[in-house]
């Protein structure tokens, strides 16, 4: 037995491997392997697909988007086709 929830109809699940401020750069010229940062799923209704870099959020934030109460953790708010980062200078 399942239910489906009507307000997450025609958007995908991602399996996302989240980088932090280190792993950057490195990600945006080459796919990176997995980071030591837990995976997350990820509700996407934008079209990401693989090796794509996305920008999203999780809790209560990720959930601004709908009218109704909405059972997600995390979505996706951005593709990025370029991107450019660089580390504070101390």
């Amino acid at each position: 037995m399942h239910t489906q929830e009507d307000s997450l109809t025609g958007a995908r699940w991602l399996l996302v491997n989240p980088v932090d401020t280190a792993q950057l750069n490195s990600c945006i010229s080459r796919q990176p392997g997995l980071t030591s940062q837990p995976s997350l799923v990820v509700y996407d209704n934008l079209g990401a697909g693989e090796g794509d870099i996305i920008g999203f959020v999780e809790g209560a934030e990720a959930t601004a988007p709908f009218e109704q109460p909405t059972p997600i953790d995390a979505i996706s708010l951005a593709i990025f086709d370029t991107l450019h980062y660089e580390a504070p200078t101390h």
